[in-house]
């Protein structure tokens, strides 16, 4: 019989910054062995959930605590930080707060420091965690220089050789391309077999952490836990609408075909579920299908013509053309290092291109200063935390109006309007160290929403996003684009994302523009997919799995979705 490794009892916490409990009444018991999911909402309280079994609550986080957290049959609140790191091992969501060496190398060596491993194991031990994870050939690079994901990367690491009892990841997939995203699961899955640990996975990207197979999956709102149970129970169950949790792309596929999932059905793996009830459907579904028709725009905004940029004589750009014209949405995807960061960055005039051309409303790029450039596009950088620099909210957000010269009441309406639609409103008034990464990244789009430019650049804007949230961000957007021609470039992992808000994407692989165009074709070619380092959607793998043309079954589904018909 397995042995209870995390037990809550009756435990509620409340940070000392609030004046309301964050988690209330948690009961909960962990066994020893159990892969668990711990899923729900930005803000729900599974972040904080995951300090407490890691002990950052209470000794980074300090607050009140009523009730019982046994890890390992220690009593958290009476044990250091130090005896809970020899149980528990941590991927934060946040990368930069978890690096401690100079370099790659140093930081995942960190722990087999601590353990006083002889430095030829150690190099060793080093060199497979890092092949592991495709960062062998960074070992001698600054993390803090490094992309998102590739820092994402060597926190994973980093854990790979700890010897614990418990591995905990806090939304490992936040920033990672979803071929790396998919690996990292994989990755995941092979740790908890290879070396019997107890893994705990605190995401909200359910699709994607169901690639590999899950015991269990609590699923959390406002600080408490509303469901405990299976993946294919919770699937064939309302609660993911009601809770604000994507449900996978093949589901939906499935409801807009007319069928209905039972748990029996096995719902949580396109690959292995049991089909034949729905083949009929779902060929009936396709055969209603008619191509979309590719729209066209007449204004060029933004011309980029055979431009190249080197770092340190590393060439990340070679000869990339595109064009973009006024009232597009456009999806800018590929691998993590394909080059796409470095393009809105040299598009907002950060960087300037060593060779080739652009032109902005026909005018020469190069005669355009930052300011200039400034007024027109606005950028939302990936990483929150290199924008935030006020420590409240609503003064981080009227911040780039104050130094505008705009009046308080003129700012408080603006900041008003913009906090009510990113979902900020109620915590206007918090420290911005007091919310999670996602609702951080809310608060940079709000800052720039709040310029009312004519182009937003957003990198990632739905890395550590839940459904709802950025459904409503990204949905104001869309009325922006609707009501004022706004022009929408999303830098961006999320195949979600492209297909529901984009017009076109384009694709970047190894720093060149290797495809331009519809996203469904995107979608529907083996061959970009491969070279993009992106994974293949699970509409696709249902196409197949009926023997039907995958092109014909994502465009369909774009259309329906845009349409919101079920």
């Amino acid at each position: 019989m397995k042995q209870p490794l995390i037990e809550f009892k009756d435990f509620t916490f409340r940070y000392k910054s609030q004046t309301e409990a964050t988690l209330h009444d948690i009961n909960l018991t962990i066994y020893e062995h159990q892969k668990v999911l711990i899923l729900g909402a930005s803000g729900s309280g599974k972040s904080t959930l995951a300090h407490c079994i890691n002990g950052l609550i209470p000794f980074s986080f300090e607050g009140e605590i009523k009730g019982s957290c046994r890890v390992a049959g220690i009593e958290t609140i009476n044990a250091s930080i130090f005896d809970l790191s020899k149980q528990v091992g941590t991927v934060l969501q946040d990368s930069d707060a978890q690096f401690v060496g100079l370099s790659v190398g140093e930081d995942i060596a960190f722990s087999l420091e601590n353990e006083n491993v002889l430095r030829k194991e150690m190099l060793t031990k080093v060199l497979d965690a890092a092949t592991v994870v495709g960062m062998q050939d960074f070992l001698a690079a600054v993390p803090y220089r490094l992309s998102g994901g590739q820092k994402q990367k060597v926190s994973l690491a980093g854990v790979i050789h700890e010897d614990v009892q418990i591995l905990l990841f806090d939304e490992p997939l936040a920033s990672l391309d979803p071929a790396m995203g998919k690996t990292a699961i994989e990755l995941i899955d092979d740790l908890y077999k290879l070396n019997q640990k107890t893994v705990l996975i605190i995401e909200h990207r359910l699709e994607d952490v169901l690639h590999r197979p899950i015991d269990r999956v609590i699923l959390m709102d406002e600080g408490r836990i509303v469901a405990d149970t299976t993946p294919d129970e919770l699937l064939v169950s309302d609660l993911l609408l009601t809770y604000g949790i994507r449900e996978p792309l093949y589901l939906s596929a499935l409801k807009h075909a007319g069928c209905e999932v039972l748990a029996s059905d096995g719902p949580c793996d396109v690959f292995t579920m049991d089909l034949s009830r729905f083949e009929d459907k779902l060929k009936a579904f396709e055969d209603r299908y008619v191509a979309s028709i590719d729209k066209q725009f007449s204004q060029k905004l933004i011309e980029v013509n055979d431009v190249s940029f080197a770092y340190d004589k590393t060439k990340v750009l070679k000869n990339v053309s595109f064009d973009i014209h006024r009232g597009e949405k456009i999806a800018i995807i590929g691998k993590n290092g394909a080059g796409k960061s470095t393009m809105a960055k040299m598009l907002c005039g950060v960087i300037r291109p060593d060779e080739g051309q652009i032109r902005i409303n026909q005018n020469d790029y190069l005669q355009m200063t930052i300011k200039e450039l400034g007024e027109m596009i606005g950028y939302v950088m990936q990483n929150p935390n290199q924008m935030l620099v006020k420590d409240i909210i609503k003064d981080e957000v009227g911040l780039a109006l104050k130094l505008r010269k705009m009046t308080d009441e003129q700012i408080d309406e603006r900041v008003s309007e913009v906090l009510q639609i990113c979902n900020l409103h109620s915590m206007r008034n918090w420290p911005v160290s007091a919310v999670s990464y996602g609702q951080r990244k809310r608060i940079t789009i709000a800052a720039i929403l709040a310029l009312k430019p004519t182009v937003i650049l957003l990198d990632e804007p739905t890395a550590g996003q839940d459904h709802r949230h950025y459904t409503e961000i990204l949905s104001f957007l869309k009325e922006l684009h609707e009501t004022m021609n706004l022009t929408i470039l999303f830098i961006t992992h999320d195949m979600h994302l492209a297909i529901e808000y984009t017009d076109r994407a384009i694709v970047f692989a190894d720093g060149e523009c290797i495809r331009d165009d519809q996203v469904f074709r995107v979608l529907s070619d083996p061959d970009i997919i491969e070279r993009a380092n992106l994974k293949q959607t699970s509409l696709y793998s249902l196409a197949k799995r009926i023997g039907r043309t995958p092109e014909a079954l994502i465009d369909q589904f774009i259309t329906l979705e845009r349409q919101g018909k079920r």
